[in-house]
């Protein structure tokens, strides 16, 4: 090994230089023991490889259907579910969406807001309007319409057939029939609003002509 450095660094070529790396790795693989030199790792057995779910084919990803559901999903996704609701805002939908208030309120059915419904519930709003005489408890404008609600007709007792009983002349299909009608027997509303007319136009041109129209006699001068 000796011989084979150059005493000068500028005779150290490619070539020999080689040559060193050669026999130094000669000179290891020597010195190592034979034990060392014999161990080999051992082949691991990775068992059954499964193939995968998605197969690419002819520029296709396809995927395996007999993999995606196991027998017992695939009998469950034939046929339809109960599916219950477990938190609140569940219970919550599921409260909204009942049919009935349940056998506590006598199954009262869930309000079918129509539109004469929806104008009978404005004018019971307004009922201390139609009425200045009676006093009525103020009630909350947010709502309109109860969730549960129904429309009947009250039926008299044979024993207030005179006292406290409607004529069919007086009968009327809705609220707002029977308003109309009052009105027109009484002609509370048609005062009112001319009332309030003559307040608001007290001092402009068409009330000034009328108060000289009074004052004239109802006669025009020449």
């Amino acid at each position: 090994m000796a011989d084979l450095i150059p005493n000068n660094e500028e005779d150290l070529t490619d070539d020999k230089l080689e040559q060193l790396l050669k026999s130094a790795e000669a000179r290891i693989k020597s010195s190592q023991s034979p034990a060392t030199s014999s161990f080999r790792l051992p082949k691991l057995n990775p068992g059954i490889i499964s193939q995968p779910l998605i197969t690419l084919s002819q520029g296709i990803a396809r995927a395996d259907s007999s993999r995606l559901l196991n027998n017992h999903e695939r009998e469950l996704a034939g046929h339809a579910r109960l599916v219950k609701y477990s938190t609140k805002a569940g219970a919550k939908l599921a409260k909204k969406t009942k049919s009935t208030a349940g056998s506590d309120w006598f199954d009262l059915p869930r309000t079918n807001l129509t539109p004469e419904l929806k104008r009978d519930l404005q004018l019971l709003k307004m009922r201390s309007v139609i009425d200045p005489k009676r006093h009525y408890k103020k009630e909350s404008n947010k709502v309109l319409a109860p969730e549960f609600s129904q429309v009947g007709t009250i039926v008299e007792s044979p024993t207030e057939y005179y006292s406290s009983r409607l004529l069919n002349r007086d009968r009327k299909n809705t609220f707002v029939d029977q308003i109309l009608a009052a009105e027109k027997s009484t002609g509370r509303f048609t005062s009112k609003y001319n009332d309030v007319q003559i307040t608001k136009t007290s001092g402009k041109k068409a009330y000034y002509k009328k108060l000289m129209k009074k004052r004239d006699g109802g006669v025009r001068k020449r």
